[in-house]
């Protein structure tokens, strides 16, 4: 059996470290997953851990380089490990989450910790250095607000969509957004945890904040209204055409294996070339697959079951 699509991609990527406004800066990484930094006047906040300790190091350098403030808060967008594993790091910060995203941590943190490291070892560069499940410090229900001495941030449970449990990063005053993968650009959406029938009011929530810079989940920062509603529309597409092939399938009484034939058909000119997409697509039309059957609660994904599915749907559409 073929290996992940994913344990092909070993090239590292190019790191960027832009300033989105005075104190504000996106880390990106050419469709790698990205951090947000927002610093205060007496402390720094971080969106997203990284991977690995090892990892979240090159952010706390890059963050030096700015500032000699503390980083007292890491916020979690979601539970997956690719993003929060790296969070022991950040020394004496407070972690905070969801409850959706605490709940799922629980329920499924430790299988998703293995799946992710598996599927996609170059992303777990020093994973010798993860202590064990990054759990919150502080846990909010629907939305938070922090105020940075002067600097004002909101921590907004958006809505399902990516998955139950994604936060967002929001600065009113400097119209300033961190989405997690919510939204994506160039990247393609990772949806094996999803919910589908929500992710399009999830979007239309974020879109009417009037984000004038965004940090996508994973992808180059989004500058100006324009370009964020680029991204916007790009994602909302993205679901829109996977879920609706999908829905129509099942309608039809097709297998997994049909359907996923089907959408790598349909979905490869329109998006293969935006980073991940074989390595997402396989997951993509399971979970809407699933999804579109009734299943409302994702399955968790295990590295048995990985490997399992990969095996099904290996080599369909080509």
């Amino acid at each position: 059996m073929a290996d992940f699509a994913s344990t092909k991609d070993s090239a590292d990527k190019k790191i960027s470290f832009e300033e989105l406004g005075p104190g504000l800066y996106g880390y990106t990484a050419e469709g790698d997953p990205n951090s947000g930094v927002v610093i205060g006047d007496d402390s720094v906040l971080v969106v997203d851990a990284q991977a690995t300790p090892a990892m979240a190091a090159d952010v706390i350098a890059r963050i030096r380089t700015k500032t000699d403030k503390p980083i007292r808060h890491v916020v979690l967008s979601h539970y997956h490990a690719v993003r929060v594993l790296g969070a022991s790091a950040y020394q004496g910060a407070e972690i905070i989450a969801s409850d959706v995203t605490d709940r799922l941590i629980s329920e499924r943190g430790a299988q998703d910790m293995a799946s992710e490291i598996g599927r996609f070892p170059r992303l777990f560069r020093g994973k010798d250095t993860i202590p064990g499940l990054t759990r919150p410090d502080l846990v909010f229900h629907d939305r938070m607000t922090l105020r940075l001495g002067k600097r004002v941030v909101e921590i907004i449970h958006i809505g399902r969509s990516h998955t139950a449990g994604d936060t967002i990063v929001w600065l009113p005053s400097e119209k300033v957004l961190f989405s997690g993968d919510v939204v994506e650009f160039g990247a393609t959406p990772y949806c094996g945890d999803a919910h589908f029938t929500d992710w399009p009011d999830t979007l239309a929530k974020l879109r009417a904040l009037g984000a004038e810079r965004l940090v996508p989940g994973r992808g180059r920062a989004l500058i100006g209204q324009s370009e964020v509603g680029e991204g916007i529309a790009g994602t909302a597409s993205f679901i829109a055409d996977l879920f609706g092939l999908v829905k129509q399938g099942v309608a039809d009484g097709e297998d997994l294996r049909t359907i996923y034939g089907k959408a790598l058909a349909f979905m490869r000119p329109r998006y293969g070339q935006w980073v991940i997409f074989d390595h997402c697509m396989p997951f993509n039309v399971s979970r809407a697959y699933d999804e579109a059957r009734g299943i409302d609660w994702p399955r968790i994904w295990t590295a048995e079951r990985d490997r399992e599915m990969w095996q099904v749907l290996e080599g369909a559409g080509r």
